[in-house]
């Protein structure tokens, strides 16, 4: 039997509405890992976002920030840090413009002005955290592997244009990631496979949200949940039952994988 990679996002796929991890989805990560295959989670949250579910599912690999970061054995061996120069433009912009900011270490995460500070705490309080302490100068003094901008699309104007250095992916309605032009959690995944001889035809991805398009068309078998959204759904190679209705297991249970 080959190896295989199987990389998995956390909310609205490993974790299910009440973000909790399914005893089902623990069980097929206890099959594929007993198989030998190389299992990983692959978010958008930074190490200290994702500990919980690291530790609690007995992850060793881990694809961070949307690809920014990535650990193999509980070793980094992959960076791919925000443009320094640009992200303080976007800074001076973004706080010109009254909208939020936030910038994102492996293990911390830090604001970088005020505004919008509603909008912030209902989109971090949409994956259990409460917006983060405000440090105008942290984005200066550390590595930062991806920001996170808090606007509505009616605030979006010319981003992409203004600043090549970075992709902008709208996970929530209040914000949107900010990652490097030519990062992702496929590129990085693609990285990883490539790194431990393992085919691309033998990565087999699932996700939910908008930050896994890539991954879900890049892999050799991209698992849409049941509670994506219908484009991500025609955009993926199958699609499953939802993350509360043991979407995870029955996918994995289709393929024949445990």
């Amino acid at each position: 039997m080959e190896r295989k990679l199987f990389a998995f996002d956390i909310d609205g796929t490993i974790l299910d509405s009440n973000k909790r991890p399914l005893d089902s989805t623990r069980e097929a990560l206890e099959k594929l890992r007993a198989q030998g295959h190389l299992v990983t989670i692959a978010t958008g949250r930074s190490r200290y976002m994702a500990q919980e579910v690291i530790y609690e599912l007995a992850f060793t690999n881990y694809v961070l920030c949307n690809g920014a970061a990535a650990f193999v054995d509980h070793e980094q061996y992959y960076q791919n840090l925000l443009d320094q120069d640009a992200l303080e433009r976007l800074a001076q912009e973004v706080d010109q413009r009254k909208l939020g900011l936030a910038c994102v270490g492996l293990d911390e995460i830090k604001k970088n002005n005020h505004h919008r500070s509603e909008k912030m705490e209902i989109a971090m309080n949409s994956f259990q955290f409460h917006s983060p302490e405000y440090d105008e100068y942290f984005h200066q003094e550390n590595d930062i592997y991806q920001a996170l901008a808090f606007y509505d699309e009616t605030d979006e104007r010319s981003f992409e244009t203004n600043y090549p250095q970075f992709r902008f992916i709208r996970w929530h309605s209040h914000s949107v990631d900010i990652v490097p032009q030519n990062g992702s959690k496929a590129a990085t995944l693609l990285h990883l496979a490539n790194r431990l001889n393992i085919k691309r035809e033998n990565i087999i991805a699932f996700g939910d949200g908008e930050n896994d398009r890539e991954m879900l068309t890049e892999a050799g078998v991209g698992v849409a949940m049941g509670n994506a959204s219908t484009s991500l759904q025609q955009a993926a190679t199958m699609v499953t039952d939802t993350n509360d209705n043991d979407g995870i297991w029955k996918a994995l249970k289709t393929m024949n994988e445990i």
